[in-house]
């Protein structure tokens, strides 16, 4: 965090120079030392010495070093309100850097989506076939979800971006310092206003753990149904070579180990949000050292989410979907046995009558009296008309309402999916 250390020490200097704690000249000299510090530090050059502590006492006696101002540099402020500082500084701007991944990864769903065109395939509940839909609605679905990920983690970064600088050890100060003119140096969008809370907080943490678990289990059903589709028992997708494995022992192998590890990391964000939730829930006002314990969970599920965006994107943009297997799979009459029910209710037929109207013929053919489509045509209660319902693409192109899985809902969906990643890239900068 040592930018966001920086900044908020430049922010500070600022600030006292501002209420006349600090001369303009010294307010100068402690910004060149942190522009120097700064640049020793992202050069690497910055010699750590046995005395620092951490990363706000590491840059305040170099800044010390420096210049003789420095010994100013912490006047009204202790690293209670500073960590807290740093910390919401830099959770914001990580939060944006998911944002951003989370719309690559949407803007290549959005791409495969158009790519298929109205390619069928069976879509599933209970892990059952149920009804046929186009594969653009099926990934078009798991755009939608990573839309309120997009949602979930704004609302993460609003909620971190509190200023907490002023509030001192835990009670304040009686210095002339002025906490929203320091807020505004730093682009924070409001101040606290509970000194005790303000260095207490880690709810921003939480939250943005939350979001970020969240996110992971929705990549984790996404690399989940990869990991089925690739199996040989559905053969609905090939994963490219770079982004799969060959067997240490069997050379016919090709292991979707990077679906398998998107599912898996979804543990491990869990872990981070249930284990800190387990460290705050007894902590007396106002701070203590287990607080110490936020960065360690939310650095590594910024640096897990980061990491499993890119390697799905990957994935998703290079797998080869065989498109055919899935029209094959799509195309059991069995799955429009509820367009023969809403035939029938659109007739007049009371749906539940319908239901089992449709269930006879249904159980007559899977116990072999004969293919479903002659019988539900011999069926007085159905015929020809409905019959022609069972033909392959009949049922997804009856799907017309708001959201379905028919080509033109999908179209529709699409553009609305489509001004979605407008918006959020706007909103994303």
């Amino acid at each position: 965090m040592f930018r966001e250390d920086i900044a908020g020490s430049r922010a500070h200097a600022t600030m006292l120079s501002s209420v006349g704690l600090i001369s303009g000249d010294e307010r100068d000299a402690i910004c060149a030392a942190l522009d120097t510090v700064e640049a020793e530090m992202a050069e690497g050059r910055f010699v750590a010495a046995p005395g620092d502590e951490d990363i706000h006492t590491a840059v305040e006696r170099r800044v010390t070093e420096l210049t003789p101002a420095g010994a100013k540099l912490h006047t009204g402020r202790s690293r209670n309100d500073q960590v807290a500082a740093d910390l919401r500084l830099w959770t914001r701007t990580a939060l944006g850097d998911v944002a951003r991944g989370v719309l690559g990864l949407q803007q290549t769903l959005l791409s495969r989506a158009t790519d298929a065109g109205t390619a069928l395939l069976p879509g599933y509940t209970h892990l059952q076939q149920a009804q046929p839909l186009l594969l653009a609605h099926h990934l078009l679905a798991h755009g939608w979800a990573l839309a309120r990920d997009t949602d979930r983690l704004a609302e993460a970064g609003r909620r971190a971006d509190v200023s907490p600088l002023g509030a001192g050890a835990l009670a304040g100060s009686s210095l002339p310092l002025d906490p929203e003119r320091t807020a505004a140096e730093l682009g924070f969008a409001s101040v606290f206003d509970n000194s005790l809370d303000a260095v207490a907080d880690r709810d921003f943490v939480l939250d943005a753990l939350y979001a970020l678990a969240v996110l992971g289990v929705h990549l984790s059903r996404i690399g989940e149904e990869l990991v089925i589709w690739a199996s040989s028992e559905f053969g609905f997708v090939e994963l490219d070579d770079t982004y799969a494995t060959g067997s240490s022992m069997m050379p016919q192998k090709k292991n979707p180990d990077v679906a398998e590890l998107a599912r898996a990391k979804a543990g491990r964000l869990i872990g981070h949000l249930t284990g800190l939730l387990a460290t705050l829930k007894g902590l007396p006002l106002a701070y203590a050292k287990d607080l110490q314990e936020d960065k360690e969970p939310l650095f590594d599920a910024v640096d897990t989410v980061m990491l499993t965006l890119a390697a799905l994107d990957g994935l998703l943009a290079t797998a080869r979907f065989d498109t055919d297997r899935m029209a094959d799979a799509a195309s059991s009459p069995y799955a429009a046995a509820t367009d023969l029910a809403e035939w029938l209710v659109a007739g007049g037929t009371p749906f539940r009558q319908a239901h089992a109207a449709v269930g006879d013929p249904v159980r007559r053919s899977l116990a072999g009296d004969g293919a479903l489509v002659d019988l539900v045509a011999a069926d007085g209660r159905f015929g020809p008309e409905a019959a022609a319902l069972l033909e392959p693409g009949a049922s997804a192109a009856r799907r017309t309402t708001r959201g379905a899985g028919g080509p033109e809902a999908v179209a529709a969906q699409m553009e609305r999916f489509r001004q979605r990643i407008e918006t959020d890239a706007t909103r994303l900068g």
